[in-house]
């Protein structure tokens, strides 16, 4: 299959740059696969919308501040994203301007920060060999802003009120380079809500990676991969969600990190097992999905792996007339935006 005909034309107006004052205020675009019709809703309708025997399962990954501002030896400047843990103090980052950085420069972050290049990668990233006086992580978390995505186009406010507005309410395990944004929309009280009725929660965790934004570079889908991420799933949370499937409850992912490990879980095992291990499946159209009957996400990029994912679950024809209808109806799109529940 193209990678083409996940195109759509979006308004730049309609990309959400700011988080709503109030994450529930969410508008909700709720799809049915089987009558193949959509409705409007809002997120604050999703305690009605789902029923006392769903299981609704969330990403608890919590974001760093993964990005980093310093200066070269030579003085120049240079921002540092933390793209992938290499193990150690050695980071793989996307650093602009790259092509300053040759084998061995400095980079200095801060008194207590400063990192060496180690080699440059062919696809253009770098790998850095950091310094630290005091525990790196630490100290990234004290300096690092918050690692909103490229098509934000303002930085983190001075202030980075970004910092806790881009967590989930339920973030607990630090590790992700973004966040599980179909998370966003949640509040502590629409959680107690959701449990008060009966749905039951279940947690596991994502990393989400580089691999969950890089862009789709091939024309054809069969030649891609995305990168794997780290992820656990615990005895709890496996017995759970097996004692669901036996029971003939709706799982419903919350977001296409969840969906992600849920599904490479089922894959592997023929049922959810505990596991810490990397999440290295691809979903793409053909792929039966075994392990969830529900998603929450939000709207993605066009021709990205995170549409090609969403596609496939809701069916193509669907999923585009329903992108159509979101542009029309001027929904929030990307991170920040507003979501769609698809059952």
């Amino acid at each position: 299959m193209e990678l083409s005909i996940f195109d759509y034309e979006l308004p730049s107006e309609l990309i959400a740059s700011e988080a709503l004052s109030e994450r529930s205020a969410s508008r909700m675009l709720v799809l049915d696969r089987k009558a193949a019709t959509f409705t409007d809703k809002n997120f604050s309708d999703l305690v009605s919308v789902l029923g006392p025997r769903d299981v609704l399962v969330i990403n608890n990954t919590r974001v760093f501040p993964a990005r980093l501002y310093g200066k070269s030896d030579t003085g120049a400047a240079i921002e540092a994203f933390l793209a992938e843990d290499l193990g150690g103090s050695r980071w793989r980052v996307l650093a602009r301007p790259g092509r300053r950085l040759k084998t061995g420069k400095m980079i200095i972050f801060s008194d207590r920060l400063t990192a060496t290049v180690a080699y440059k990668e062919p696809d253009g990233t770098v790998v850095l060999d950091f310094q630290a006086i005091g525990d790196l992580a630490s100290i990234v978390d004290e300096i690092g802003k918050t690692p909103l995505p490229p098509y934000i186009r303002r930085d983190p406010d001075a202030l980075d009120r970004d910092r806790e507005r881009y967590q989930t309410v339920y973030s607990k395990e630090r590790g992700a380079i973004a966040a599980p944004t179909a998370g966003l929309h949640f509040t502590s009280e629409i959680m107690r809500e959701l449990k008060r009725k009966g749905i039951r929660i279940v947690e596991l965790t994502l990393h989400v990676g580089y691999g969950t934004f890089e862009p789709v570079r091939v024309d054809d889908l069969s030649k891609h991969s995305v990168l794997p991420e780290r992820y656990e799933i615990n005895e709890e949370a496996a017995a759970a969600l097996n004692a669901a499937k036996e029971r003939g409850e709706r799982i419903i992912a919350v977001g296409t990190t969840t969906t992600r490990a849920l599904e490479t879980n089922f894959v592997r095992y023929g049922r959810f097992a505990p596991e810490k291990a990397l999440a290295d499946l691809t979903i793409l159209p053909g792929h039966d999905f075994r392990a969830i009957d529900g998603l929450l996400t939000n709207f993605h990029l066009p021709k990205s792996s995170l549409l090609v994912l969403v596609s496939t679950f809701g069916g193509h024809e669907l999923i585009m007339e329903a992108y159509k209808h979101a542009v029309q109806a001027r929904y929030r799109f990307y991170s920040y935006g507003d979501c769609m529940l698809i059952v």
